[in-house]
């Protein structure tokens, strides 16, 4: 099986990476990217198994075609990580240049190598704010460009599997992805609660859509094992997607807590009304601080509801708590 992520040397592209030298022996990956590669980010594992005949790099940017000798020893499943996804951070074009023309030329590629299986992860932003809570069967009205931009690749992923007979498609939308060498919004979280600066701000009982990247990887082998049953497929025959998320989203007291009691953390945390922090941001945004977007995020909720994966009786492996005592004992630095 040789499997081509692109997007591979992100933090979903090498967990994923990872997971599959561990549970698929016969495996070969290529890991795409339009970075250079910084292998000091990667599993030992994975960092021994580059350059072999098992995992090899490949620098290229998706906004290009892809090349035709990376489809040489032929290609059973393509995954695409890639995308430009910070908000706020780039201008809306970019998010469209990047995250359209990139399955653009992944479908082109998926077509021209005569590989039938794609691995697309989109995101919960699709949907929107609301304050109620919303699953598979909700309709996605996504209000940011971001949002715009991974409906719309959803689509063309779908337009290349309607395209041909035979062809497979998995479309994963996650909430928050946490885990070893995330680097983002949990990693914060530790930092700030280990130092007894995290405060709420109103937003105790708010839940947040997350995911554990390990258990990410899990539900990807269990939806690319399904797509033959019609059971499964959801949009049409070859075709399925599911929302990614704990199966009930935690709620950002929850995910305190759990931190506290993995870290062993006893600093008290406080309450600070919004509205004072949040006009405060406008000023320490001018000073290359917090942005008050960024604000805005910590007291909407995310209740996306991975009702499709409770309903065909997926079995989460790890609880809350679970997936952060496993974070801490494989990359403890992150919560010194």
């Amino acid at each position: 099986m040789r499997v081509v992520i692109f997007g591979g040397a992100g933090f979903i592209g090498a967990h994923y990476a990872r997971h599959l030298l561990e549970e698929h022996p016969e495996a070969q990956i290529v890991l795409c990217d339009r970075l250079p590669l910084d292998s000091s980010r990667f599993a030992p594992a994975l960092v021994k198994a580059l350059g072999s005949s098992r995992v090899t790099f490949c620098q290229i940017d998706l906004r290009q075609r892809i090349p035709d000798s990376l489809a040489e020893g032929g290609v059973d499943l393509i995954v695409n990580f890639a995308a430009v996804h910070r908000e706020p951070g780039h201008e809306a074009w970019e998010y469209f240049e990047t995250n359209l023309l990139g399955a653009e030329n992944v479908c082109r590629f998926a077509e021209e190598s005569g590989c039938k299986t794609i691995l697309f992860t989109s995101s919960i932003s699709p949907y929107g704010p609301s304050e109620k809570a919303r699953d598979e069967r909700s309709l996605p009205v996504p209000a940011t460009p971001y949002g715009a931009s991974k409906l719309a690749a959803e689509k063309i992923h779908l337009a290349w599997q309607r395209g041909g007979s035979g062809r497979k498609l998995l479309i994963v939308r996650p909430g928050v992805v946490f885990g070893p060498g995330e680097g983002g919004n949990v990693t914060r979280m530790i930092k700030y609660v280990r130092k007894g600066l995290f405060v709420y701000l109103g937003n105790k009982e708010v839940r947040k859509a997350g995911v554990f990247v390990k258990e990410l990887c899990r539900m990807f082998d269990w939806g690319l094992e399904r797509l033959s049953d019609p059971e499964f497929c959801n949009i049409h025959p070859g075709a399925a997607f599911f929302n990614a998320s704990f199966a009930k989203p935690p709620s950002v007291e929850d995910y305190v807590k759990a931190i506290k009691a993995v870290g062993g953390y006893t600093r008290p945390t406080f309450s600070i009304p919004f509205k004072l922090i949040y006009s405060a941001s406008f000023f320490f945004m001018g000073l290359g601080g917090i942005h008050p977007v960024r604000m805005r995020k910590l007291i909407r909720p995310n209740l996306i509801l991975p009702t499709f994966l409770s309903e065909l009786k997926y079995s989460w492996k790890w609880t809350l708590e679970e997936a952060l005592a496993d974070w801490k004992s494989e990359l403890p630095e992150d919560w010194e």
